[in-house]
């Protein structure tokens, strides 16, 4: 029996060592490199609650992302990332499983978009909140009560502090709690209105909740941003008379509903009705964007102090109130003619039935 010679054998081991480097290299450079996780376009990932490579796999699969079963198990025990926090995270910039696993260990994660819109209440902010973030709607429509922390602390009532979710896009954490989430959209109010317009409010004939309870109105009464000053600049004038400021978002907030309004509801006895009670309402009535805030603080000068919707979702605006009936009495043979027609639609269509 003849055994291998040295230059053999130190060959062979040559060979095993070339091999294994091989595989070590190739092993180590799906771990560290960055082209691991590369995909076609971004992914976002949300975990809702801790999870394991199994679970983590099962994700990828229900997202589209190929990536092996068992390549992940190994990576993952390599590294020693095995269980992951909830969040927000994006796939599909060229991340190593060292790199995303790691985030999604320690729970770092990619911030999102937060859209907070114009001219809403506190339940559809909520609800649309709660869509956007990881929280109910409940706990974020808490925030509101004039007994929260947040209200308590800043001094505001539930309704004021509402008023000043100012309506931007934010970057914020999938699981940021509720409370962190209005602190930081009050802060942007604070900044781009407390701080930037400091000067023009303390130059008003109103203070800040004032302002702010005049924009919730200017808000709701505008659908055009050039018509906010003139609006603005209208009710002022009514104050400036002496005049009830009639303003029929107010009445719609007594009501409690968006619809239109019925001859009726202009009695209807509540306080923030400005039909039967002088002067600005107790507290605002929406969350205002900027534009109506700075309509407040620079309001357009003129004679007008009636206005009534037009068509187009505009306003005609009125200096007299004989003016303001003929302009009424338009709007309405308006309104009776769509009625008409969609009756006739209505009746056309069970026709065909």
């Amino acid at each position: 029996m003849s055994y291998p010679s040295l230059r053999e054998f130190l060959f062979a081991l040559l060979l095993f060592i070339t091999v294994l480097a091989l595989v070590f290299a190739s092993r180590y450079n799906r771990l560290y490199s960055p082209q691991t996780l590369d995909t076609e376009q971004s992914v976002v990932l949300h975990i809702h609650e801790r999870i394991g490579l199994d679970q983590l796999h099962a994700k990828f699969d229900s997202l589209g992302v190929e990536i092996d079963r068992e390549e992940l198990l190994w990576a993952g025990s390599i590294l020693g990332w095995r269980n992951f926090r909830p969040g927000r995270y994006e796939i599909g910039y060229e991340l190593s499983y060292d790199t995303f696993l790691s985030n999604l260990a320690r729970g770092i994660q990619d911030p999102g978009n937060v859209i907070v819109h114009s001219g809403i209440d506190i339940p559809i902010f909520s609800q649309r909140l709660s869509r956007q973030l990881f929280a109910d709607s409940a706990s974020i429509a808490a925030q509101f009560a004039d007994t929260s922390d947040i209200a308590l602390e800043l001094g505001l009532t539930g309704e004021e502090l509402f008023a000043r979710m100012l309506p931007n896009t934010y970057q914020m954490y999938w699981t940021s709690n509720p409370e962190n989430v209005v602190r930081r959209i009050y802060r942007e109010f604070s900044q781009r209105i407390e701080n930037q317009l400091d000067q023009q409010i303390a130059e008003s004939d109103f203070d800040l909740n004032e302002i702010v309870i005049m924009a919730s109105i200017v808000e709701w009464e505008a659908r055009h941003s050039d018509e906010k000053p003139k609006i603005s600049g209208l009710y002022i004038n009514r104050l400036n008379r002496n005049m009830l400021l009639q303003a029929d978002p107010t009445v719609l907030y007594a009501l409690g509903e968006r619809r239109r309004i019925l001859f009726e509801d202009y009695r209807f006895d509540h306080p923030y009705n400005t039909y039967i009670h002088a002067g600005l309402p107790p507290g605002p009535i929406t969350n205002p964007d900027e534009a109506s805030i700075r309509a407040v603080l620079n309001p357009e000068e003129h004679d007008y102090l009636f206005m009534v919707a037009t068509p187009e979702g505009t306003h005609e605006f009125n200096r007299t109130f004989e003016e303001h009936r003929t302009s009424s009495e338009r709007w309405r043979r308006w309104i009776r003619e769509q009625y008409r027609i969609a009756r006739e639609r209505e009746e056309a269509e069970n026709a065909g039935q």
